[in-house]
């Protein structure tokens, strides 16, 4: 790759984190809509039981993160050697098609096939642009280039989830998707027009990418991350029923609760990234507590809509702040295999994602009320914990130099970047 100007640089970067924004906008808008796709998709359902309407509907969520989960770690075993523009190209004309085939959805079985094939290129993206962006910015700045790729994701929570789904309630929920779909499809040009040219790894092969799962620590590590954000996406995808139904707000202040999550999501993601350079699994327990308390405020306070919201702010922000931890201890236990690690993060918290979504439903279909996620989120936590010391126990010897020295780390995985 030939040297570029600041300038170029950061339009490079600008279009890798717009990649990252239209995927966060397209996992995430389904939760605001989820009551405007089950009454069109399931009218019959709709009349009979909302409750088992919505549960219903959240499969739809659930197969998105099914879809990342598969995706995530077959795309990236099999085309670490590829030309990574060129693959970050395809993948997002994937996504383009993926939202544009979902907004013409005929059924409801229908989308919730469309919504998992469309999620295949989820965690591929965010690994190969991670990269991608960890070369622009040079050596000794990955942590920084992953971090301005993840934004456009965090921003999307803020922004762009928020805004589609109001978009969704004053037209449709097919007008969302295909509003998800041109947003793609400015990420595509802008990357074949802004991103240079850059090889792949030349050594890489499917075997070593995939030696990383015989690591013991990699599971644990995975594990940790799959229940840690199944608490939040127990909330999250019933984000809409808790704001009418829990505080008998109109539907149209859905998008405004969004935003307040969204906020905590990218407050937390900031201050999980600098919590990850002081000990990444010490990170981990301390925001693990952080979680299960916000937990237990939104469960408490979740009636009144000032409670909602500031439970719903410290969930997103305790929940998001998780997630560097995670993908920074992956990186310290997943030896050569980079490419894997940075992808198949991704797969965790969409494990967490799905089990959430379902959890939820779950608990709402069988009467117990659209409060009840929340105490599943509760409970998912301590699993989380004791993964986290599990994965603690195997490599204690093996990785105490890597807590000590978290400089050194950083040098020894960009070598093998």
């Amino acid at each position: 790759m030939t040297n570029l100007s600041p300038a170029r640089t950061r339009l490079a970067l600008l279009a890798l984190a717009l990649g990252g924004f239209g995927i966060g906008t397209t996992e995430f808008v389904a939760m605001g809509l989820l009551p405007d796709i089950a009454r069109d998709l399931m009218p019959e359902l709709w009349a009979t039981s909302q409750e088992e309407a919505l549960a219903k509907g959240g499969l739809i969520i659930t197969a998105y993160a099914i879809g990342v989960v598969v995706g995530a770690p077959t795309i990236a075993a099999y085309s670490a050697r590829f030309p990574r523009k060129a693959l970050l190209t395809w993948l997002s004309v994937a996504f383009t098609v993926g939202s544009i085939a979902s907004a013409f959805a005929p059924t409801f079985e229908a989308a919730v096939v469309l919504r998992f094939l469309s999620a295949l290129p989820h965690g591929a993206f965010f690994g190969v642009a991670a990269l991608v962006a960890a070369e622009l910015m040079g050596k000794g700045q990955r942590g920084r280039a992953v971090a301005f790729v993840l934004s456009g994701l965090t921003l999307a929570t803020v922004i762009g989830v928020p805004a589609i789904t109001f978009l969704g309630q004053q037209t449709s929920w097919r007008v969302a998707y295909m509003s998800v779909a041109l947003l793609f499809g400015f990420c595509t040009l802008a990357i074949v027009g802004l991103v240079p040219r850059q090889n792949g790894d030349a050594h890489a092969t499917m075997g070593r990418e995939l030696g990383a799962f015989k690591r013991p620590a990699v599971w644990f590590a995975l594990a940790t991350g799959a229940f840690g954000f199944g608490g939040l996406f127990a909330v999250y995808t019933y984000v809409s029923p808790m704001v009418t139904e829990l505080t008998g707000t109109p539907e149209k202040f859905v998008p405004i609760a969004l935003v307040i999550l969204g906020i905590g999501t990218t407050i937390g993601n900031i201050l999980g990234g600098r919590m990850a350079d002081r000990g990444a699994l010490r990170a981990v327990f301390i925001l693990f507590a952080a979680l299960a308390v916000s937990l237990l405020v939104l469960a408490l306070v979740a009636r009144t809509l000032p409670g909602l919201l500031t439970g719903l702010f410290l969930v997103g922000l305790s929940a998001a702040a998780i997630s560097p931890p995670i993908q920074t201890r992956l990186m310290d236990v997943a030896g050569d295999a980079q490419t894997m690690a940075a992808a198949v993060n991704h797969s965790a918290l969409n494990i967490g994602n799905s089990l959430g979504a379902f959890l939820g439903g779950a608990v709402i279909a069988a009467g117990y009320g659209y409060l009840a996620p929340t105490w599943v989120g509760l409970a998912l936590v301590v699993p989380g914990v004791l993964f986290a010391l599990a994965g603690w126990m195997v490599t204690r010897g093996d990785v105490a130099h890597v807590v000590e020295d978290d400089a050194a780390v950083g040098e020894d995985v960009s070598a093998s970047l």
